[in-house]
């Protein structure tokens, strides 16, 4: 995502939440929690020249009930032109990042279809991906080269929307995007047309699957398209398309390389690739990366690394592992938010484990541990802003959590379970997902009550706490103390490693040597020894 994930750099990223100006989400305002979004039409022109644009937005929308007040968000750096309500003009009120549309009669429950007339110069990012906005720049070949990030501010930053994770357009988005001729347009969805109009060309892009609305938007720029067919762990025949700088071209087909290499490895471990009635895209952009659907942007420009003795991106498996993480499996509240980025870059530790095996990725988590701040729990209150939910810990002590989640239901459990939830129809694509889902699906699955160890460790900032009580004969009392459920713990003693169960009773062991507690780093604990 935009907050992009890695152990290694979670200083620099210390102080992203502070760059981050426009936010996404909140409560969901009355005059919007009676309508569903069902499908947007955005129909824009993009001046180069003025760094503008202009066109319309079309919402298609489902009232539960009857209203006289239809309430949208868009950025009041805009200039709203007109609006439509089922093609009849209507007037409207546009200030403090609202369009607020009093209808002249009540409007009955049912279909609606809302148009917005608009233009201007868009909020332009400062720092993309870590702050939003329209990013104007060229390449090195002087041809213009434009970015979009959103997804701090929702997709109300240069469309009108109903800003909410909690409503995606079920029936999807139609895109018509028209700019130089000389440019190409790359965005979500499946490519249907390109028009020439002289010096302009309009691309139309679609997709009809459900889509977040941060991942609403578009990238242009001095493209080519390198691509391949990909045949699915499911057998469908994809299309993987690199929308890469003219200048880059030659870079292109290993970069596609080491992407097949990451797709056949995230679907081992999550089932099939979301989107496979789409594409596989990924698009150079300006800015470092970010998660949009079916069009994930890149921006590491070629930096590889060595994993297993081969060149691995891990900006490219990380933004590409929330095509699972994110996109098809969606949080319904921002505060639940650690659902995309914790396990998504557990994902990224899984790669490590893949290609250079068990030690390797344990290291991760035993480095990382040091990094977690726990000042604030990683899931805090509903209704959380997307600013407010994003702390350093969603990624951190989410992934760390799930490390220990797969040590405490052991491996036959964890794993077909993890790819039961992101491939299950329930917590999927239109079904958005919260905290209490996971913890249940994982109680289910596991046949043991996890929600204590969700609640410790991902609803407080607590350490399980693990007391050690010498005794006489060299016997050691071990006890969980702030936690009801039996855990596995591995000891180790003069006599070695052996994991046990330990509880808030206690178990007795014997050594002769002080016992060595969760050597490993499975769990964020403290050791008190008495």
């Amino acid at each position: 995502m935009k907050r992009l994930f890695l152990y290694s750099i979670l200083s620099f990223l210390a102080f992203i939440s502070n760059a981050q100006t426009l936010t996404s989400g909140g409560k969901v305002k009355p005059e919007q929690a009676i309508m569903d979004v069902r499908h947007y039409t955005i129909a824009l022109n993009v001046d180069f020249s003025q760094r503008s644009i202009e066109g319309y937005t079309t919402i298609d929308l489902v009232l539960s009930q009857p209203t006289h007040v239809l309430l949208f968000d868009l950025l009041d750096s805009l200039n709203v032109h007109n609006v439509l309500v089922n093609g009849k003009k209507q007037a409207f009120d546009y200030k403090n990042n609202l369009i607020t549309i009093n209808l002249d009669k009540e409007l009955a429950a049912g279909k609606v279809s809302v148009k917005v007339l608009y233009g201007g110069k868009p909020h332009v990012a400062r720092r993309p991906p870590w702050d939003d906005g329209f990013t104007w720049t060229k390449d090195s070949t002087g041809h213009q080269w434009m970015a979009i990030t959103a997804e701090g501010a929702g997709g109300k930053l240069y469309y009108p929307c109903k800003d909410s994770p909690s409503d995606e357009p079920n029936e999807g988005v139609d895109m018509f995007i028209t700019v130089p001729k000389d440019l190409v347009v790359a965005a979500p969805g499946l490519l249907q047309k390109v028009t020439k109009n002289g010096s302009t060309a309009t691309f139309h892009w679609k997709t009809n699957y459900t889509i977040n609305n941060y991942s609403i938007l578009f990238n242009v720029g001095d493209y080519t398209v390198a691509t391949r067919p990909y045949t699915t762990v499911d057998g469908h025949q994809v299309p993987v398309q690199f929308y890469v700088l003219k200048e880059h071209a030659d870079k292109a087909e290993h970069f596609l390389d080491i992407f097949v290499k990451t797709i056949h490895e995230q679907e081992k471990y999550f089932g099939e690739y979301p989107w496979a009635k789409e594409k596989i895209g990924m698009v150079e952009t300006p800015h470092l990366g970010m998660e949009h659907q079916t069009m994930v942007a890149y921006g590491n420009k070629f930096r590889y690394t060595k994993i297993g003795g081969q060149d691995y991106d891990w900006l490219m498996h990380h933004e590409f592992g929330h095509e699972w993480w994110g996109n098809k499996v969606t949080a319904k509240d921002w505060a639940d938010y650690w659902i995309h980025e914790g396990i998504c870059s557990f994902g990224d530790a899984l790669y490590t484990r893949e290609f250079e095996g068990e030690a390797a990725y344990n290291k991760i988590f035993q480095r990382s541990i040091f990094s977690i701040a726990n000042k604030l729990p990683v899931v805090q209150h509903p209704d959380m802003d997307e600013d407010a939910a994003y702390i350093d810990d969603i990624y951190s002590k989410g992934a760390f959590f799930m490390h220990t989640l797969r040590y405490v239901i052991g491996d036959t459990l964890f794993f077909p379970a993890l790819k039961k939830f992101v491939t299950s129809p329930q917590y999927t694509y239109d079904n958005l997902v919260n905290t209490d889902d996971v913890e249940k699906f994982f109680t289910k699955e596991s046949g043991r009550d996890l929600k204590p160890l969700f609640d410790l460790y991902l609803r407080t900032t607590d350490k399980l706490e693990v007391h050690i009580k010498q005794m006489p004969g060299n016997k050691y009392l071990v006890q969980l103390q702030n936690i009801s459920i039996p855990l596995p713990i591995d000891i180790t003693t003069d006599s070695g490693t052996k994991r046990l169960i330990a509880d808030n009773k206690g178990i007795t062991i014997v050594s002769k040597t002080p016992p060595v507690i969760d050597p490993e780093v499975f769990y964020i604990k403290k050791v008190i020894i008495e």
